[in-house]
């Protein structure tokens, strides 16, 4: 048992990812933050393909229309990661425990009472 896995974690399909870690890190992983950073080999492009990366978080203001982004289901793989279902048809990404607190890391989590 590791003080970097997830102790608690919260999904919500309007608003993210939640998750308190065993060492007090706090994290929240919006929607857009989650399919932007989709680790997927078609999203980085690890089959030589180019990668196919999305940009929810910076919209075009210019789009005519793009539907909002949703979380269409979250489940759990084994004890080591979540894999995430997308209404634009995206369900291959899976976000294993290490890598969604490589992400906590870069991003903006906080400690609990820090």
């Amino acid at each position: 048992m590791s003080l970097q896995e997830p102790e608690h974690i919260a999904v919500s399909k309007s608003k993210g990812i939640d998750i308190d870690w065993k060492d007090g890190l706090q994290s929240h992983f919006s929607l857009a933050y989650l399919r932007d950073n989709c680790p997927c080999a078609v999203c980085t492009g690890s089959h030589g393909t180019p990668p196919q990366k999305t940009d929810y978080q910076n919209p075009n203001p210019f789009q005519m229309f793009k539907p909002a982004l949703k979380m269409l289901a979250c489940e759990g793989v084994g004890n080591y990661a979540v894999k995430i279902e997308w209404n634009d048809g995206h369900s291959s990404g899976i976000f294993s425990f290490e890598y969604l607190r490589k992400l906590a890391m870069e991003g903006t989590s906080t400690v609990a009472g820090s």
